[in-house]
């Protein structure tokens, strides 16, 4: 009987979809603690994220085997990053109207999120290695990774940076920007998808359509800027 017992654990632990449900799962039971108290450090990103990596450790599950089990959810963040174009879509006139407010903001909050967080590693001592790692910390992981393996960082170590950005740009960004008398949605949404990338994003679709909207834009083009000039800077300056 015991035998069985365990026998039928193994096998419910070692299915195809037991990653998505954990995942799924954690994600939703989190989200919904963070709802209904509204506790920052109880950002939904963070706090599944360990609570996945506790299960996978207690149950005795590889990572190996939990990202080929969750490889559909890596495929729907394509489409997932598609359906950003939606709010963008619906505020485009609004958009229009702040075109030049938006490209200065771009400019200059691009330059200091990059060249901030670059800036404080050489200040402790980090290797030139690390430096190229962090230096495109504040745009989506597909695109950091890319950027990282380009300029001399290394992709997976970049993918952490970006996750430690986002997060800690959930957790303290809409506080911060509201004591420091930050209410247009337009100027939240720019500084929380520039600097926190698609967590950014998910915290402003929470505030407003057209947060979320600012925000989606801001990560969009904060990527693209990253991708085409970071490399283009660097290689200059070797």
């Amino acid at each position: 009987m015991i035998l069985d017992w365990h026998g039928a654990l193994d096998s419910v632990i070692h299915h195809p979809l037991f990653g998505i449900g954990i995942t799924l799962g954690a994600y939703q039971l989190v989200l919904a603690a963070f709802e209904k108290t509204r506790w920052i450090f109880l950002q939904p990103v963070l706090v599944s994220m360990l609570v996945v990596i506790g299960v996978l450790v207690t149950c005795g599950l590889t990572y190996a085997e939990y990202r080929k089990s969750t490889e559909i959810l890596s495929i729907l963040l394509g489409p997932a990053t598609v359906a950003l174009a939606v709010p963008l879509y619906l505020n485009l006139r609004r958009i229009r109207q702040l075109f030049w407010p938006i490209f200065t903001t771009l400019v200059i909050g691009g330059v200091v999120a990059t060249g901030m967080g670059v800036l404080l590693g050489w200040w402790f001592g980090a290797e030139h290695m690390i430096l190229m790692t962090m230096a495109p910390k504040s745009v989506t992981s597909p695109i950091a990774m890319l950027v990282a393996e380009q300029i001399g960082g290394v992709a997976a170590l970049a993918a952490v940076f970006v996750l430690i950005t986002g997060v800690i740009g959930a957790i303290f960004g809409p506080s911060l920007l509201t004591r420091l008398g930050v209410h247009s949605p337009e100027a939240r949404g720019m500084a929380l998808g520039m600097t926190a990338h698609a967590v950014g994003t998910s915290v402003a679709l929470q505030e407003s359509e057209e947060c979320g909207a600012f925000a989606a834009l801001a990560m969009s083009l904060m990527g693209v800027a990253t991708a085409v000039f970071l490399p283009l800077v660097v290689s200059m300056m070797v």
